[in-house]
């Protein structure tokens, strides 16, 4: 992984979390403890690759519909999200998998004259846009350019960018900084933006190349900062400044501020909007994307909602709903900001990668494949999903070393 100006300051600050390269440096026996710490990675990477072949197996052998696509539900958005979960582990497999062959053109079945890939009549246009970008942008990765310079889907994705862009709220939808639903996206153009959207919106920008201070992620960074338990912070240029900002201050994040908020966990007697563990992973990633370093008081806060209520038996906040999605954010939004362990409220130290891959392990079913058995909430009963967030998750538990 590239350094970002986010893992730099991390090294350099005094945040919740310990960063593994800082802790390693800090012990007197450091040679010693590099050594453990090189078994330990490399025994950790045979775990991940047990679980993600069977994983795979799954998807290539009992996930596939007829024509290619890996779900029937959300038009291209699973087959998206499982294409780049098999092309995040197995990257040859652009080349010689007929199943990840079939999937692409599935894909590519979908792109509209409008540059976005979703089915004709999607209510869900930026879900699964966002979805196949991650798809394409690891099968261009992967096959490398043509002999000319170019990749196979560089202008697929440039008209994907433009429609992503044109979708996401803003002045043309007739909204300026001070709505609510402004720099945010929904599943569409016109259904309300959330943070979830948004999110996979700011990640699609950035897998294409967009770096923080790209006008679209600077809008997406308004509305991400109003999800945010948290007042607007003194000089920052975006924060929560609705009605809800101070209701609890905890700095987690919530489901959306637009057309009056909702958090999917509810609400406090006060009014405030609860927070909970997926939408804070996810506001967390999209900040580090959008430029926020550890000094700002706003990752400090979701850090500290992150030490104050860490777990990987439930989506905090959520219990078992949403709980692989859950898993997903969790898992990326750590790697992103390169930390290694996480310091929880009480002193203990959680090695998360450790911790997450014991949990996947236990959670694996005997096909290969994962699903929610406790909640079928947001599609979790979709094994192929489900499947995919877990390869995704477990992308992000590997060693720098394996990647």
């Amino acid at each position: 992984m590239t350094a970002t100006p986010f893992v730099v300051a991390a090294a350099l600050s005094a945040v919740p979390f310990t960063h593994g390269n800082l802790a390693r440096a800090e012990s007197p026996e450091q040679g010693v403890a590099a050594t453990t710490e090189a078994e330990q990675g490399g025994n950790l990477d045979r775990r991940i690759n047990v679980l993600v072949d069977r994983g795979i197996e799954f998807l290539r052998t009992r996930g596939q519909n007829e024509n290619g696509a890996f779900s029937g539900e959300t038009g291209a958005a699973v087959t998206g999200l499982c294409v780049r979960a098999i092309l995040e582990h197995r990257p040859a497999a652009v080349n010689n998998d007929p199943v990840v062959k079939k999937s692409l053109e599935f894909l590519e079945s979908k792109i509209q004259p409008d540059g976005g890939i979703y089915e004709t009549g999607s209510r869900y246009r930026n879900y699964e846009t966002s979805s196949a970008v991650l798809a394409l942008v690891a099968a261009s990765e992967a096959a490398g350019d043509a002999g000319d310079g170019h990749r196979k889907y560089d202008s697929i994705l440039r008209r994907a960018e433009m429609f992503l862009k044109e979708i996401q709220w803003d002045e043309g939808e007739g909204v300026t900084p001070s709505d609510t639903a402004y720099g945010g996206a929904g599943y569409g153009s016109h259904s309300r933006p959330d943070l979830s959207n948004t999110s996979f919106l700011v990640e699609a920008l950035h897998e294409l190349g967009n770096d923080a201070e790209d006008e679209a992620i600077q809008k997406a960074l308004n509305f991400v900062a109003r999800t945010q338990n948290l007042s607007p912070p003194e000089g920052a240029a975006a924060g929560n400044d609705t009605a809800h900002g101070e209701k609890i201050g905890d700095g987690g994040f919530y489901y959306t501020p637009a057309a009056g908020g909702e958090s999917k966990a509810g609400e406090e007697v006060n009014g405030g909007l609860r927070s909970y563990g997926s939408m804070t992973y996810a506001g967390l990633k999209s900040m580090i994307y959008a430029g926020l370093t550890p000094e700002d008081p706003r990752v400090e806060a979701a850090l500290g909602f992150i030490r104050k209520n860490y777990s990987l038996e439930k989506n905090p906040g959520m219990g078992p709903q949403g709980l692989f999605y859950y898993y997903h954010t969790f898992a990326k939004a750590l790697d992103v900001a390169g930390l290694e362990v996480v310091d929880a409220e009480g002193g203990k130290v959680h090695d998360w990668r450790v911790e997450l891959v014991d949990t996947l392990e236990s959670l694996q079913q005997q096909d290969g494949s994962w699903v929610n058995r406790d909640s079928d909430r947001w599609m979790e009963g979709d094994r192929q999903l489900v499947t995919a967030y877990c390869l995704l998750a477990l992308s992000h538990a590997k060693s720098d070393a394996s990647r």
